[in-house]
Parts: structure tokens; C-alpha cells; sequence
């Protein structure tokens, strides 16, 4: 009996109890969760503020001119050794004494034997020292050689004040065995002097050409004293007009902008001074140039004649923005004598014609947000209304149907929290910000907060920065 029932008996296998363990699962759920918002995080796009600030647009207004004067080229009626005594930029008179030439070139030797036993002036030394200073503050490594030209330049200027204070004592340097091969030369007219020549004196306005404004080819050639010269070489140049002028190549649109403009001012970055120059926009041969007309200021760049020069074009002051911000929005377009106030409130909005269940015509108040009214016309958000819903007048029950659109330029202002989109003017435009007017009735104000990524965001978008 006890040998039946043992085998009719089921045996039952132990099994160990489940044990979850709460804190686990609690880890494990928010790891995941961490881990999820750090991929969404790197996946999506970052909304980046931008803080509106008064300003105004850094553009680039420099070129390099060629300078245009009414010069004249003296040649030496004599043959031999020349000797300058007058000093370069400044004005001499009809008649003036400029040089000596010395077929011999004993004058020439007296001179030399005779240095050091002269001194300069303090004037004459502040001259040198002004020359130096001024090429030290203009000069540019990228522009190397006009260290030659200056080295040139402040050689000639001590020589020449040297032999000009030996002028006073020119019969005591020669005997009269050789005095009658000493040769004069007088200036033919008044006029600031130039010791050099480089082929451009006479050019003209209509006579530029592209090549000659590149000067590629460009040289000039510099006078000195004991130079041998020849009857008919050029001995120096005579500038005979206080009148001159600078020719820039332009584009386009640079033209466009300065034809608008009588006058200009422009700053001389060789010494930053600025002056005030009539302006002109001329077209030759396929290429744009604009005059700067100028009346003043010639003695001072007489030996220059390629300028580095900035228009100082009036700038446009205002609120300023980044480019990236700028979006353009379309809208309905709904005629502002439609716009009315809702029940109570002084909420402005639309009466928008809807048709009830059994099929009578009825209205409702729908509040609209305004973000222009331009020429009658308010521009009002396309997802408020549809194509073909139709505007009712309040007074006249006259009917609208929605149908026309456009479009206005503006930024998101997230102020508040959310892309609410504000139509902005722009007054001026370069390739990284633009200059906006401020204060206007739907636009910006000065530390307002808008979207850096104008494009990243759409109409109440929460931003989460």
C-alpha cells in the first residue's frame, strides 16, 4: 500500500525565488534616460542667442589710386655734372634759381672736398627728422620697396640742403680758370618742385587704362646731385596747379553709391589726413573709375604718385545683426479696414465668415497678430487663416476672400521664450552683419534677443537654450 502510493506520489523541484532588486531597475531606467536626452541633444539643432547692440558696418573702402596734376617736364639746356639747390616740394618762383650744371666736374669735386665743413640748421635737421618719422608710421613690410624710394629721398634732401647752404659761398669754390664752365639753370615758370619723372605727367582722365592703373610696369626715375647729364635730359618737373586729382578703379556697385554723392571725403593713409574731393564716375573701355576732384593738399603727396586712400562713405548707424539671423516670412495680406476688436477686449483680430451645422452662414472673431500694415494692407500669419476664408467688414458686412500673399524680411525674438517673429528695415548690408533701424512699431529693440540660426526655427517654437 505505502509502496503504491510512493509511486503515484509527485515529487515537486525547488525553485529559488525571484529577488528584484528595485534600485537596479531604477539605475538602469534612468541611465537609459540619460543616455537618450545626451543623442537627442547631439542630433538636434542648438538654438544660439544673440543679443541686438547698437552698431554700425566695418566696409571696406580702400584702394589704391593713381594721382593726376598738371605737371611740367624741365629739361637741362646744358651738358655735365648737376648740382640742385633748390628743395624738392617746395613752390619756387618764375625765374628761380634750381641748379648748376659743371661740364668739368670741379664744382662737383669743391663740394666734396668741402663736406663736413658745414652744419645744418635746426630746421634742416626737424625736415630730415619729419621725413623719417613719417616714412616709419606709413611703412609696409608688404611694400618693401618704397624703403629704395625713401633712402633716395632723404639722400637727396641732405645733399641738397648741403649744396644749397654752400650756394651763398659758390665764388669762393671756384677759381676763375674754370668759372665760365659753371652753367645755370632758372625755373620757366612757378610751380611746386618735383626731382623725379615716371612717364605719367600729362595723363589724363579719359587717357587711363586698365594697364596703366595696375602700373605694373610702373617706374620712376629719380634726380640726384653729381648725376652726368645731357643737354635735353630731364632735369626735374614743375607742378603747376594747386587742382589734382586721384583715379580709383570701382565696381559696380561702388558706382551705383557714389553716383548719388557730389562729394566725398577721403582719408590718406600715407599720413591719415582727410580731405574733401568732388567725385565723378567715368566708363571707359569696359572698366569703372571714379575722380576724387581735389583742390588742396597737392604739396604735400607732390612726389607721390601712387596713393592708398579709404572713402569715408557716411555710415549707417543702427541696430546690429548677423546675416544668419535674417529670414524671410510669407503672409496673407487682408486690408486693414477689415480689422476689428474682439467682444470686450482690445485684442485685434479678423470676423471670419463660417458655416454653421445646418448650413447657416454665421461669424466669428478671430484674433490675428500683426506684423506689418503696409500701403492699407495688415500682414497677418498664414497658419491663423486658410485660402478662400472670407473677411467680413463689421459695418458693411462687405466680404474679403483671402487669397493674396507676401512676404517681409525680419529676425525670431525669443524674448519671451518662444520664435516670435519681428520684421526688420535693413539700412546697410556687408558679407557678415547687417545694420537695422531700430524702434520701429513691429521690429527690434537695442538688447533684444534673437535666434543666431534664423532658419533653425519656426513661428512659437519653445526654445530651450
Amino acid at each position: 500500500m505505502s509502496k503504491g502510493r510512493k509511486q503515484t506520489e509527485k515529487v515537486t523541484k525547488y525553485r529559488k525565488p525571484i529577488n528584484i532588486n528595485l534600485g537596479l531597475v531604477i539605475f538602469s531606467v534612468l541611465f537609459i534616460y540619460i543616455v537618450v536626452i545626451i543623442v537627442s541633444y547631439f542630433r538636434s539643432e542648438h538654438i544660439t542667442p544673440y543679443e541686438v547692440s547698437v552698431g554700425s558696418l566695418a566696409v571696406n573702402n580702400t584702394y589704391e589710386g593713381i594721382v593726376l596734376r598738371e605737371e611740367r617736364v624741365v629739361e637741362s639746356p646744358y651738358s655735365g655734372y648737376v648740382n640742385y639747390y633748390a628743395r624738392e616740394s617746395e613752390k619756387v618762383n618764375n625765374g628761380a634759381m634750381i641748379f648748376t650744371v659743371d661740364s668739368t666736374g670741379k664744382l662737383s669735386d669743391l663740394i666734396k672736398d668741402s663736406e663736413g665743413s658745414g652744419t645744418l640748421s635746426d630746421e634742416d635737421m626737424a625736415e630730415i627728422r619729419n621725413d623719417i618719422s613719417d616714412f616709419g608710421s606709413s611703412f609696409d613690410p608688404h611694400h618693401f620697396k618704397t624703403t629704395y624710394e625713401f633712402k633716395y629721398s632723404i639722400e637727396g634732401t641732405a645733399l641738397k640742403l648741403a649744396n644749397y647752404k654752400m650756394l651763398s659761398n659758390i665764388e669762393s669754390l671756384f677759381s676763375a680758370s674754370y668759372s665760365d664752365s659753371i652753367d645755370f639753370g632758372y625755373a620757366p615758370c612757378a610751380g611746386i618742385l618735383v626731382y623725379s619723372t615716371d612717364g605719367y605727367e600729362g595723363l589724363k582722365p579719359e587717357d587711363m587704362t586698365e594697364d596703366l592703373m595696375k602700373h605694373e610696369e610702373y617706374e620712376k626715375k629719380q634726380f640726384h646731385s653729381n648725376d652726368l647729364i645731357a643737354e635735353g635730359d630731364p632735369a626735374y618737373k614743375l607742378v603747376t596747379s594747386e587742382n589734382w586729382y586721384i583715379m580709383i578703379e570701382i565696381d559696380e556697385a561702388k558706382a551705383q553709391e557714389l553716383a548719388e554723392e557730389d562729394y566725398m571725403n577721403v582719408r590718406f593713409l600715407k599720413n591719415n589726413d582727410t580731405s574733401w574731393a568732388k567725385v565723378s564716375v567715368l566708363r571707359q573701355n569696359g572698366t569703372i573709375y571714379a575722380l576724387l576732384e581735389f583742390n588742396n593738399s597737392m604739396v604735400t603727396f607732390a612726389t607721390d604718385r601712387i596713393l592708398e586712400i579709404e572713402l569715408l562713405s557716411n555710415e549707417s548707424t543702427g541696430l546690429k545683426i548677423p546675416n544668419s539671423s535674417i529670414v524671410e516670412r510669407a503672409f496673407y495680406l487682408i486690408p486693414e479696414a477689415y480689422m476689428t476688436e474682439g467682444g470686450n477686449s482690445d485684442v485685434g483680430g479678423f470676423m471670419r465668415e463660417t458655416y454653421m451645422e445646418d448650413g447657416t452662414i454665421s461669424t466669428e472673431f478671430v484674433e490675428a497678430t500683426i506684423y506689418n500694415i503696409m500701403d492699407g494692407e495688415c500682414y497677418v500669419d498664414e497658419t491663423v487663416f486658410h485660402a478662400g476664408d472670407n473677411i467680413i467688414m463689421p459695418e458693411t458686412g462687405e466680404r474679403y476672400p483671402i487669397s493674396k500673399q507676401a512676404s517681409l524680411i525680419g529676425v525670431y525674438n525669443i524674448n519671451k521664450g518662444y520664435a516670435d517673429f519681428k520684421q526688420i528695415t535693413i539700412l546697410a548690408q556687408n558679407d557678415e552683419y547687417a545694420i537695422v533701424k531700430s524702434n520701429t512699431e513691429y521690429g527690434l529693440s537695442v538688447y533684444d534677443h534673437i535666434v543666431l540660426k534664423g532658419d533653425t526655427v519656426t513661428e512659437n517654437d519653445f526654445i530651450y537654450q
